[in-house]
């Protein structure tokens, strides 16, 4: 449970709301992600795309990189590296503390990294039904990452995919 601990207590809670309000423990719903904000949009991630969720760490910084590649963090003696996604996707932070932000690791293939978003929300379920293909605008920095989006409750729900983050040679190539 240490490496999916923040992931583990969202899910606890939310298991939590839904034998208050009477829901069915979450076996009525197809699919699960993590909502994080970011630039004021906010996106769900894919459940199994998120390893963990941390709080800012200590790091190092590393020369000779892109201005969004911040540094190196030790986690648990496993070294993270940690970028920061408004940055990179060029889009401004609605948190100036870099404190108060929150990290999304994830752990996709030969890629171990960390996001850092504006907050992470907390975990949301969908139903299949609830599952629209319409991408975000063609124009949004999150373009790119975007695989379709869910309505519910009266607003849209973009899907980031850190797996397609993951593949872009613009975000693994991080040397100047």
């Amino acid at each position: 449970m240490a490496s999916r601990g923040f992931i583990e207590l969202l899910r606890i809670a939310d298991l939590a709301r839904s034998r208050k309000s009477g829901r069915r423990g979450g076996q009525e719903f197809d699919w699960q992600g993590v909502v994080f904000e970011i630039g004021g949009q906010r996106l769900v991630a894919p459940m199994g795309q998120i390893a963990e969720v941390l709080s800012m760490p200590e790091y190092t910084s590393v020369p000779l990189v892109k201005p969004w590649m911040l540094g190196i963090a030790n986690i648990r003696g496993r070294l993270l590296p940690l970028t920061d996604l408004s940055r990179f996707l060029q889009v401004p932070s609605s948190l100036a503390q870099m404190s108060q932000r929150k990290v999304m690791v994830i752990d996709h293939g030969n890629v171990f990294s960390g996001l850092l978003v504006d907050q992470v929300l907390g975990i949301e379920q969908f139903t299949q039904e609830q599952y629209q293909p319409e991408a975000i605008e063609p124009n949004s920095p999150f373009a790119p990452y975007n695989h379709g989006k869910f309505f519910k409750n009266d607003q849209d729900w973009y899907v980031f995919m850190p797996s397609l983050l993951a593949q872009d040679i613009q975000y693994t190539d991080a040397a100047i």
